[in-house]
């Protein structure tokens, strides 16, 4: 699967860029409680489904499970409101956003970021396995047909892996990665363990360093795009496909997102894969501190 759009955009723009994405070609939607925009990407695809474009089989939905929510008895609740919200009776896959708690407490107004009188969030102690085992039910009663998490590391999902009674494993871990962060050894962990890894952009742009080199202005995947008269970002996006990680690439332009499709036109060499791997040097643009 392929993600057109997704993290983080704006209301205005979600319903008419989701439309057209589907129109184009694209399947697989990426979105979650916490960007705040499910009401119009729901919109997106019941249209696409009342015209004829694609059936609700066709349609591979994401959603996420967001801080507030991690308790074991708030997940099921949680769920099911993102799916009135969307008017869809179930989604393709619920995933545990973040490995942390906030605690939501007397907090008004339903807060994403629950604050103290200091600016830091209100943490709260969950036991992820029980956050995990609310999942599991919310599969079985059909609400979702596949569950997983995202930005685990390697030592978080073997919890869940090594939990006593496991009835379903993750089926996905997504996570910040790209040519200069590879993630190659929790690839190869999540290979081991037969779970897919996702490729996120970073969520939201406010926390991104500014002052960290540009991926697509480096001199390999630009040297490698003119050889192949492929764009930077293809060729990145191509990379990761040709490794076997999910791509989730967010764009509102039309132009870009037909680009973007034609990322299946061509293939990497193994010289010019070996070339990539070789820029990684374990940068995050997005820290969630």
């Amino acid at each position: 699967h392929f993600f057109p759009l997704g993290n983080i955009i704006a209301k205005r723009e979600a319903q008419e860029v989701t439309q057209f994405a589907i129109e184009v070609g694209f399947r697989h939607i990426d979105c979650a409680h916490v960007y705040q925009n499910e009401e119009q990407f729901g919109q997106a695809i019941r249209s696409k489904i009342a015209d004829g474009t694609v059936k609700r089989e066709d349609i591979f939905y994401t959603s996420k499970l967001w801080l507030t929510s991690i308790r074991q008895e708030l997940v099921q609740p949680t769920l099911e409101k993102s799916l009135k919200t969307l008017q869809l009776d179930y989604v393709n896959l619920y995933i545990i956003h973040f490995p942390l708690a906030v605690k939501i407490g007397n907090i008004q107004g339903g807060e994403l970021f629950p604050k103290d009188e200091n600016g830091k969030l209100i943490t709260d102690s969950v036991d992820l396995c029980h956050t995990w085992e609310a999942l599991e039910k919310c599969k079985d009663t059909g609400l979702t047909k596949s569950i997983g998490v995202s930005n685990f590391n390697h030592k978080q999902l073997e919890k869940i892996l090594n939990k006593l009674g496991v009835k379903y494993k993750p089926i996905c871990n997504q996570v910040e990665c790209h040519p200069y962060l590879n993630q190659r050894k929790l690839l190869d962990f999540c290979k081991s363990h037969d779970i897919v890894l996702v490729l996120s952009i970073s969520e939201f742009p406010s926390r991104v360093n500014l002052d960290l080199p540009v991926l697509l202005e480096y001199p390999v995947i630009c040297a490698i795009a003119n050889k192949h008269k492929q764009t930077p970002a293809l060729v990145a996006l191509c990379y990761q496909i040709q490794r076997g990680v999910v791509v989730l690439a967010k764009s509102c332009n039309k132009k870009r997102i037909k680009e973007n499709i034609q990322v299946f036109d061509f293939e990497l060499t193994p010289e010019d894969m070996k070339a990539i791997d070789g820029i990684n040097r374990n940068i995050r643009y997005y820290e969630f501190l």
